[in-house]
């Protein structure tokens, strides 16, 4: 999995007008908390350093410095301001590399599928998969090969193998399928 570093300065004051001027500046509040760590820190960091970690369909395993104590974590949750649009705080949860982890990993599709050759559609039913194992062992996506797809089929969770890791979302749960068009039934109905 890709590694990045978040450079970090702890937060004196957990007051709103403190977070107000530490927004302004064009930094961004984060806390990290978790089973690796005693107790939770309140840091801020430049929101620059978000650029990489958060638009982006890749996941990444952070590299947490915060005044000289560094630790390993994940970008867990994220707010935004719901107009501007402007990342308004990150929480992080620091691991440690001996104990299993819950994540999610993107799917990525590859392959081509007779159905859509056909004139089929192909409908991504689910972006992200919740895994659970070491952070060492997690893959930095999940691939799906579409390439025995025909019409009307799916990829359900159950057809994957993984390795070294647990797949936590429901084994029935459709991955991709490939849809028959309006146009493809009603010449079936024929």
């Amino acid at each position: 999995m890709k590694s990045l570093e978040i450079i970090g300065f702890k937060r004196a004051n957990l007051d709103g007008a403190d977070l107000k001027q530490i927004r302004e500046e064009g930094n961004v509040p984060c806390v990290v908390y978790g089973p690796a760590i005693e107790e939770q820190i309140h840091f801020y960091t430049p929101a620059i350093l978000f650029r990489d970690l958060v638009y982006t369909p890749d996941v990444h395993m952070v590299d947490l410095n915060i005044e000289g104590t560094k630790m390993k974590a994940v970008l867990k949750d994220t707010q935004f301001h719901p107009v501007s649009e402007v990342l308004l705080h990150a929480d992080f949860l620091a691991f440690s590399e001996d104990r299993a982890i819950k994540f999610e990993i993107p799917v990525e599709i590859k392959g081509t599928s007779p159905g859509i050759q056909k004139g089929g559609k192909l409908e991504i039913k689910t972006r992200k998969l919740a895994v659970k194992g070491l952070a060492s062992n997690l893959p930095d996506k999940i691939t799906v090969d579409i390439s025995n797809l025909d019409l009307g089929k799916s990829f359900k969770v159950a057809e994957l193998k993984p390795e070294g890791f647990e797949i936590l979302t429901s084994p029935n749960v459709s991955i991709v399928t490939i849809g028959i068009p309006r146009a493809l039934r009603g010449k079936k109905a024929e």
